[in-house]
């Protein structure tokens, strides 16, 4: 069954789900995404990867500032949607544009709802340890992330990054808009309320947390660093430089929070050592220890801070 659909994204995790619903013969009336945003050193307006993405599809994009205005909100209605899909917008959507389409709006969330909702629920999933994430699609409601679920899968972190888990939960996202898109339009899906129990809220990584404390235990740093990898990457300072560390593996061993315990840049934590594998230094690209050491000599006992 096809279905006219406004499509409201932003990032890279929005686009597998915005192909999927094309691949299926939706029709899209409107991308709705942020306006472009400067970027670079020179700061030039870029626009997000959903108005790229979109444009190439030749789709009517819509980049309002907001959707609260009267005029938005007939524009909106004036579409005559059967519903919206959301996926990573940035913006609230008022009661009337929630309203407006048929069917409804459904927005597809990177966690396992309750948990995590808000803005940076794949971080917060990593950085708290959790075993395992999920996508879910959602009925929208006024409310933080707080719908109905129509649809969730799970799926095992592991150790896998924020980078890694993005990219999975992206492609297992889109397929499960589809399904649950499909399996309502027939009729066949029950929507299971939220329970406010259990709920935790995802805030937006800041700068202040980004910044590795070696007194921490070895499992906590090793969280926080693949929460933050590959952006914006969890750092600390070696010789005076900021040295982000993408990569790392817990392992035996212990000293001084911060020192360096071998020729293989394993550091000591508050509670056991990481051995550092993938890393960046300012201004550099990407490289392995190896690469790195063979040209930023940090000998055993030398301290990270």
């Amino acid at each position: 069954m096809t279905l006219r659909l406004a499509f409201m994204g932003t990032p890279d995790f929005a686009v597998p789900t915005l192909t999927e619903l094309i691949g299926q013969g939706h029709e899209i009336a409107a991308v709705y995404t942020q306006p472009a945003r400067p970027k670079g050193r020179g700061l030039l307006p870029e626009a997000s990867p959903i108005e790229k993405f979109a444009r190439t599809h030749a789709l009517p994009v819509r980049t309002p500032s907001t959707l609260k205005d009267a005029a938005a909100q007939a524009e909106f209605a004036a579409l005559e949607l059967d519903a919206a899909v959301v996926v990573a917008y940035g913006l609230l959507l008022p009661k009337p544009i929630l309203a407006a389409p048929r069917l409804g709006c459904f927005n597809l969330h990177g966690s396992l709802l309750p948990r995590w909702r808000g803005a940076a629920p794949i971080q917060r999933a990593i950085m708290a340890g959790d075993a395992e994430t999920g996508v879910m699609v959602m009925r929208m409601e006024e409310g933080l992330d707080t719908g109905p679920v129509l649809m969730a899968e799970r799926i095992a972190i592991g150790r896998r990054t924020y980078g890694e888990l993005h990219d999975a939960l992206a492609q297992l996202g889109a397929d499960l808009m589809a399904r649950a898109l499909a399996a309502m339009e027939r009729g066949s899906i029950s929507e299971q309320p939220q329970s406010d129990e259990g709920a935790t809220y995802a805030k937006k990584i800041s700068k202040e947390e980004t910044r590795i404390d070696w007194s921490k235990s070895s499992r906590e740093i090793d969280c926080l660093i693949r929460a933050l990898s590959p952006f914006p990457g969890a750092w600390c300072e070696a010789k005076g430089e900021r040295l982000k560390v993408l990569y790392a593996e817990p392992v035996a061993g212990g000293g001084s929070p911060g020192e360096i315990l071998d020729d293989e840049l394993t550091v000591a934590c508050g509670d056991g050592a990481l051995r550092l594998v993938r890393l960046q230094r300012a201004g550099r690209g990407v490289m392995d220890v190896g690469e790195l050491l063979r040209g930023f000599a940090l000998p055993k006992g030398a301290v990270l801070t």
